[in-house]
């Protein structure tokens, strides 16, 4: 799981043209941290998917690699 996450964390970034940076500022972490999830040295918790999968707008399914479709699923009001 981890290589599929760190893939697809560094293509969600650079397909919407972020930062790490920006990232981590969202998500409210330090930088180094997000450099270590996109390069596969450490697993995030499941907190902290959440709050990448919000902001890069797919489903938690798609980033650790369940599906191929990233699209998110409805939230349940």
């Amino acid at each position: 799981m981890r290589e599929i996450l760190a893939e697809r964390l560094r293509d969600c970034r650079k397909k919407g043209g972020y930062t790490q940076r920006d990232v981590s500022i969202y998500c409210d972490m330090t930088e180094k941290a997000y450099q270590n999830y996109e390069v596969g040295r450490q697993e995030p918790k499941l907190s902290i998917i959440m709050r990448i999968a919000e902001f890069y707008k797919v489903s938690i399914d798609y980033l650790v690699g369940l599906t191929d479709d990233p699209t998110p699923y409805q939230r349940k009001q």
